[in-house]
């Protein structure tokens, strides 16, 4: 977790770099586009904030009042970064509305592009960093701020063509056109990061192909049992919560019953790293013969 901390911490540092570069390049040219991507990096530092504070308090041990861990923490700042965002592109659309109703033409354009494409280029590099991280350490939190900042790189080439494009056929009015559709892309964003945090929340189950892969290996490694069923399975930030009932035969030991199940738990974990498993034992009246058969 203290490495997941350390990418957390460092966002704040690039967010506000790449913020200070791109607020430079809008201050040279005077393009609501260029404002608009220094609106949106305004952002990326408030989730980046954010994003710490959620992955210190999920790396908090269980306790009396949590005994599941603080895990979905990281959930919860996901879905605060797609209201920032939000918020993010309704201050965008304001300003070109305003940029709308009074075109004005763009100074220094070749420096000011050449400033917040540096930018952009370092923004690329970091979002790389958090995506392949985040998903290394089972991190929602940091795979969230990473495809933020993948957005943001992608609405800052499409701002930098649209600049380019203004300058070359003097055409103002394309300056806060593409400064709308920048705001509408966030928005867009926005609401995908909220979506997959809200799964979280709400205790979606594994993905399909991965329950297939869980009740293979139950089928595989439960010798001596009689069947499983009631399999159910949830993320909860880097832990993955696994819980289903094993049927035994009745006059089985509970020694023996635990020594299946040792067996299975590791079995998982094997695959699962990060799984808190638990195992309900049954004797053979309750089998439902449409759970996993024992191989």
């Amino acid at each position: 977790m203290k490495r997941i901390e350390l990418l957390a911490g460092a966002s704040i540092a690039v967010g506000l770099a790449v913020l200070a570069l791109k607020y430079l390049a809008y201050h040279l040219t005077g393009s609501v586009a260029l404002l608009s991507d220094a609106i949106e990096s305004i952002v990326n530092v408030g989730t980046a904030i954010v994003t710490v504070i959620a992955v210190r308090f999920a790396a908090q041990p269980a306790d009396a009042n949590h005994p599941y861990g603080h895990h979905k923490a990281e959930y919860m700042s996901a879905v605060i970064e797609g209201v920032l965002i939000a918020i993010a592109a309704l201050a965008i659309l304001r300003e070109a509305w305003l940029a709308y109703l009074s075109p004005r033409s763009i100074d220094a354009p070749a420096l000011g592009l050449a400033v917040n494409g540096a930018a952009s280029v370092l923004n690329a590099l970091w979002c790389a960093v958090l995506i392949r991280q985040g998903r290394r350490h089972k991190s929602p939190a940091l795979v969230a701020d990473g495809r933020h900042l993948l957005t943001d790189v992608i609405s800052s080439l499409g701002v930098l063509a649209g600049v380019a494009l203004a300058v070359a056929t003097g055409l103002a009015i394309l300056d806060p056109i593409l400064a709308a559709l920048v705001a509408l892309h966030i928005l867009w964003s926005g609401w995908r990061v909220m979506r997959e945090s809200l799964g979280g929340l709400l205790d979606e189950a594994l993905p399909v192909a991965d329950v297939a892969r869980l009740r293979a290996i139950i089928a595989a490694n439960a010798e001596g049992a009689i069947e499983a069923h009631d399999l159910r399975t949830r993320h909860a930030g880097r832990m993955t919560f696994i819980d289903f009932h094993l049927v035994v035969n009745g006059a089985m030991s509970i020694a023996e019953a635990h020594a299946i199940c040792d067996r299975l738990e590791r079995a998982i974990k094997a695959e699962v790293s990060d799984a808190l498993i638990s195992i309900h034992v049954e004797p053979e009246d309750k089998a439902k013969h449409s759970g996993i058969v024992v191989l």
